[in-house]
């Protein structure tokens, strides 16, 4: 697809949202439209926030603004819109994994299913998706399932939050970018650390820099 003369609406969270960089102007959303001349970018992120619901408030009250429900916000006139999410669903989300079968906010399974359907009925659009990437930030390491005291006794280790996004992308036929096992950095490592990341979970310009490469394949391939 080509990408020079769409408009593109992105909904994330911290990472679209450019936390951890000195200029926003470095955030891959940017650099997408610096490479590739789009006619209009729209960021609607929100730093801390989760695809699924959240069952009991955070200390944030933005963290529980899920990307369901801001969707509903988004303008409808878009060529292209790109969801890139998961990692706070995985750090500190109180949603339960689910099942495929489910079709609502209320798990991890029914969020993505839920804007997926949302996102198709609502706009005519090219949908892409964006899996996390590889993260250790503070206390947690993403081969593990995250501690944090909200967390459910189905929590699981980063990837496989992963692969549901690709399971349900594939069910409906959606593009994925995916960061976890394509874009190259693994803060787990501390030289990819050092090169591309802030704080081992948000990236440098560098870091955005390849995101932004990767998803414009999977846009151009698409």
């Amino acid at each position: 697809m080509e990408i020079k003369g769409k408009i593109i609406n992105f909904l994330g969270d911290s990472i679209t949202e450019g936390i951890g960089l000195d200029d926003v102007k470095d955030c891959y959303d940017r650099v997408l439209l610096r490479k590739c001349e789009p006619k209009e970018i729209r960021n609607y992120s929100i730093s801390g926030s989760r695809l699924a619901h959240q069952s009991k408030p955070s200390t944030k009250a933005h963290y529980d603004l899920c990307f369901c429900g801001r969707a509903f916000y988004m303008d409808r006139n878009a060529d292209i819109i790109v969801v890139y999410g998961g990692v706070n669903d995985y750090i500190h989300g109180d949603a339960p994994i689910g099942s495929p079968e489910d079709k609502t906010p209320a798990t991890f399974y029914g969020a993505l299913d839920f804007l997926i359907n949302f996102l198709k009925e609502n706009f005519d659009v090219e949908i892409v998706f964006m899996t996390p990437a590889h993260c250790r930030y503070r206390d947690i390491i993403d081969y593990e399932p995250s501690h944090r005291p909200m967390k459910r006794e189905d929590a699981m280790p980063l990837y496989r939050y992963s692969e549901i996004i690709k399971e349900k992308a594939a069910e409906y036929n959606i593009a994925v970018a995916d960061l976890f096992d394509e874009l190259g950095i693994d803060p787990n490592n501390e030289a990819d650390c050092e090169k591309y990341m802030v704080d081992g979970l948000h990236f440098n310009p560098l870091g955005h820099e390849k995101i932004a490469d990767l998803l414009i394949k999977t846009i151009q391939a698409i």
